[in-house]
């Protein structure tokens, strides 16, 4: 079973309006609202592949009661820890082509909530086969509490794969217990490492994903928008590229990605299975209106069209 972990989730509701018009009414009819949150579109990549999945993180109040009744609507498991604070709502309206989005920080909450989450947490290790953990954490918690949430799959042999940025990301680089994989795009592995990277150049790639704060992490995978991903497995270097597309909504779609990489994982699939997967899911998922949603009966024709170069003395082998 894979365990999906997903600190501050919301849900997302979609505007689409011809126009926005600024201080004054605007009036929508057709308006999506979905549970949201990375983990859970991680949720409902894993999902649609037909692997055991439990959702997981904190939840509370009307919002919260109204994320677990989408889940349920979508078959999904779960078992979140439950909070007295109102969960967040996340608004994008859509127009002229444009998506201007209002998030809400979510709740705040405080050490008391950190350390029953752990307990809770501890109790699903129990049953897991790999974690993943995604997105931002909840006000009031600790930079560094990813690094707890690893801390603890270690002791169960746990790979944990994680799915964050800034302070949260550099905070579990610079600890001694690392993520078994890491998927930044290319700004925010340069924000952590301090370094220019230059996606065109792949001695430019090999060198930051060779930056000694990754050191001990197996698989790092760099997302590259429509150029696909570079990859570092191990110590072995991977190029992805990606077919041209029609891309109807690319929100959520480096989150089913990471669906893929768990997904394979988990299935013990080959590293040039694992990252043709990650990536046709993702692909699928941006050509689709619908946030975290992947169309699987075009699976295999999207997937023959992944190509994966590996690197051997950095030479494409």
């Amino acid at each position: 079973m894979i365990l999906t972990i997903t600190m501050n989730p919301s849900v997302d509701i979609s505007y689409p309006l011809n126009k926005l018009i600024i201080n004054d009414i605007n009036r929508v009819s057709n308006v999506k609202k979905t549970a949201g949150g990375k983990g859970l579109n991680v949720t409902r990549g894993i999902k649609f592949s037909n692997i055991s999945v439990l959702a997981s993180g904190i939840i509370g109040g009307t919002t919260g009661n109204y994320i677990q009744k989408q889940l349920d609507e979508d078959n999904i498991d779960y078992d979140f820890y439950i909070t007295k604070q109102e969960s967040r709502n996340c608004i994008a309206i859509l127009h002229e082509g444009n998506q201007t989005e209002i998030l809400e920080s979510g709740p705040v909450l405080d050490s008391q909530d950190a350390n029953l989450f752990l307990k809770h947490y501890q109790t699903l290790l129990e049953k897991a086969d790999l974690v993943t953990i995604s997105g931002s954490l909840p006000q009031g918690f600790p930079i560094d509490f990813y690094v707890s949430l690893i801390e603890q799959a270690d002791r169960y042999q746990t790979p944990v794969l994680l799915d964050s940025s800034g302070k949260m990301l550099h905070a579990t680089l610079i600890s001694e217990h690392k993520p078994y994989l890491i998927k930044p795009n290319k700004e925010e592995l340069k924000q952590v490492i301090q370094m220019d990277i230059d996606d065109s150049d792949n001695s430019s790639l090999i060198k930051a994903l060779n930056h000694p704060l990754l050191n001990d992490i197996p698989f790092i995978i760099i997302s590259l928008g429509k150029k696909g991903a570079f990859a570092r497995c191990h110590d072995q270097f991977y190029q992805v590229t990606i077919p041209k597309i029609n891309v109807v909504n690319p929100v959520g779609s480096g989150d089913v990605t990471l669906a893929g990489l768990a997904v394979s994982l988990h299935e013990g699939e080959s590293i040039d299975g694992m990252l043709k997967r990650a990536m046709t899911m993702g692909m699928l998922n941006t050509m689709e209106s619908q946030t975290g949603f992947v169309n699987m009966s075009n699976y295999d024709q999207y997937y023959q069209q992944v190509k994966v170069k590996k690197y051997i003395n950095h030479k494409v082998n």
